[in-house]
């Protein structure tokens, strides 16, 4: 039994993590988190407090962090300011917590020698064509085209650098779009099924061409606790589970599984700059570190993930209104 640290573990993915800790292994945990619009405490709601203990505050605190550090055996980072919509509207907040927070963490891994596991995104990789083979590999250059992206670009290449310049014991993983509970209503799975819910048309970007490649936050969870027991130090794995999917299919299926016309959704203007396509080619962590999704069967994983809004609108409720005057705000 060990404990380990999880930044951002009251967001979407991370919250996700930490459940899937204390059902399948014997570690405790403490999260922390700031606990901007993004965290939720709600989201470790019914956790033993035992095992699990929320610290709020900042992962550039350096002092904070030192602290932490020093009580834990292994951190996995997840913090990050991440939704490309805000980060076209105001990119500073992604410098200081993708940038700054990352050099802060990995400057305690090193000073405490503590393995630490780096939490990243396929986009990095930019975007490939729509008609286009390829996957994403470990090999593929990055190609960052947004504010947020170029940042978690940022991130990974500091962890790099510190595995070689200061020998910290870090390894990196690279995610495809990841769905299921608790993520925030301002995504772009989650919008629609609350837009259903509440009886309000689903809101399509342009045409709906863009590609995504959807992965379980379940799937993500057991895949970075593969990585943080059997990963080489200085590695980089790409987790995905073969879900690609464009945007308009998925609204579609949304709109089929609530009961709803498949034809009852609005197209709205188009993100500046918006990637046309994400695709994972995992091989390397289901061949070397045995891995492999529970979650095959998008459309199982979309039902079961609709019915928790459904059954948790307590939970997302309170951002919703606020949530939907930003975007009609922007015309979308």
């Amino acid at each position: 039994m060990s404990t380990l640290l999880v930044t951002g573990g009251a967001g979407f993915i991370g919250s996700n993590f930490v459940h899937h800790v204390i059902g399948n292994t014997d570690h405790s945990v403490i999260v922390l988190d700031k606990l901007t619009y993004a965290g939720n405490a709600a989201s470790l709601a019914g956790l033993p407090e035992d095992r699990v203990r929320l610290v709020q505050g900042d992962i550039a605190d350096a002092a904070l962090v030192d602290e932490l550090f020093g009580q834990v055996d292994a951190v996995v980072h997840y913090a990050a300011e991440s939704h490309n919509d805000n980060s076209l509207h105001d990119p500073r907040p992604f410098l200081d917590t993708n940038i700054v927070g990352t050099y802060t963490l990995l400057e305690a891994a090193r000073n405490h020698d503590k393995r630490f596991h780096h939490i990243s995104t396929d986009e990095v990789y930019g975007d490939l064509e729509l008609d286009d083979p390829a996957r994403f590999t470990e090999n593929t250059p990055y190609n960052p085209s947004s504010p947020y992206s170029s940042t978690k670009a940022g991130s990974d290449l500091l962890v790099r650098a510190w595995v070689r310049s200061f020998g910290v014991k870090a390894t990196i993983s690279n995610c495809s779009n990841n769905y299921g509970p608790y993520q925030h209503v301002e995504k772009f799975i989650p919008r629609q099924i609350t837009n259903v819910l509440r009886g309000i048309r689903p809101k399509l970007y342009g045409k709906g061409e863009n590609v995504r490649d959807w992965i379980h936050a379940d799937d993500h969870s057991s895949a970075v606790l593969t990585i943080l027991d059997k990963g080489v130090i200085g590695e980089t794995y790409l987790i995905g589970a073969d879900g690609e999917k464009d945007n308009k299919t998925v609204v579609e299926l949304i709109l089929a599984l609530t009961g709803n016309p498949t034809d009852a959704y609005d197209h709205v203007t188009d993100r500046p700059g918006h990637d046309m396509r994400y695709a994972i080619d995992s091989t390397k962590l289901r061949t070397e570190l045995g891995w492999t999704p529970r979650y095959q069967d998008f459309e199982a994983g979309l039902k079961a993930t609709i019915d928790w809004y459904r059954d948790n609108e307590d939970w997302w409720a309170p951002a919703k209104d606020g949530v939907e005057a930003f975007y009609a705000s922007k015309g979308q």
